[in-house]
């Protein structure tokens, strides 16, 4: 985690507190995928104000995360794994303190726009996120424990299985997340200037998402 944050530049990221964290009934740990769409057609990759937005409420969802929780952060686009090195891998703890971390991350999500500018991640043409999801499936146990994917994304599937944008459909899903918590994809439909896009494109992914095996779906265009 801490050579990617260096790589990146992101101050404060490293910041640590060495106090116990006191409590009387742990809660059990989660783990917790968020997934930073970098395609060209996220806003994410551009607009300092929403990055800035998407990075609040994004806080909001991992800065009470119980002990022993696994934090992964990933970038996607391209199918190409190539162009989507940014991988953080972080267990919260005593010195890896969750209100630290999620100050870390959101100083990250924040920082995209000035990161894509400066070359420092390469904004992308396509949109894997189905892909994406069947990657990650392999690296977690929905099964073993509570399992959330949070995606940054407007949702807008471009790839050669699906180009929502243009009023394709997604295609049918393994249940590869059954016993997963939650499918969170903030910002859907976002760029698309229309309510009724931003419609379909969060039913859409609210039927995978069921297919897949979610317990739940949360699909924002904005909060």
């Amino acid at each position: 985690m801490r050579r990617w944050l260096g790589f990146f530049l992101v101050p404060g990221f490293l910041a640590v507190s060495l106090s116990a964290q006191a409590v009387d009934a742990p809660a059990a740990p989660q783990t917790v995928v968020i997934g930073l769409d970098i395609s060209k057609s996220n806003p994410l990759v551009e607009d300092s104000a929403y990055a800035a937005r998407v990075a609040k409420r994004l806080t909001s969802e991992i800065d009470k995360l119980p002990v022993r929780s696994r934090l992964m952060v990933r970038t996607f686009g391209a199918y190409d794994s190539s162009a989507n090195p940014l991988k953080i891998d972080e267990v919260i703890s005593a010195r890896a303190r969750p209100e630290t971390v999620a100050e870390g991350v959101a100083a990250l999500v924040a920082a995209m726009p000035q990161l894509v500018k400066e070359g420092k991640l390469q904004a992308q043409d396509w949109t894997y996120i189905v892909s994406f999801m069947e990657t990650m499936s392999q690296q977690v146990d929905c099964e073993a424990g509570d399992v959330r994917f949070i995606l940054l994304t407007d949702g807008f599937e471009d790839s050669e299985q699906a180009r929502l944008l243009r009023g394709g459909s997604l295609p049918k899903p393994q249940p590869a997340f059954a016993g997963c918590s939650e499918l969170m994809m903030l910002g859907i439909g976002q760029g698309a200037g229309s309510p009724a896009v931003t419609k379909r494109v969060r039913e859409q992914w609210a039927s995978w998402s069921s297919a897949a095996g979610f317990a739940k779906f949360t699909g924002l265009y904005d909060w």
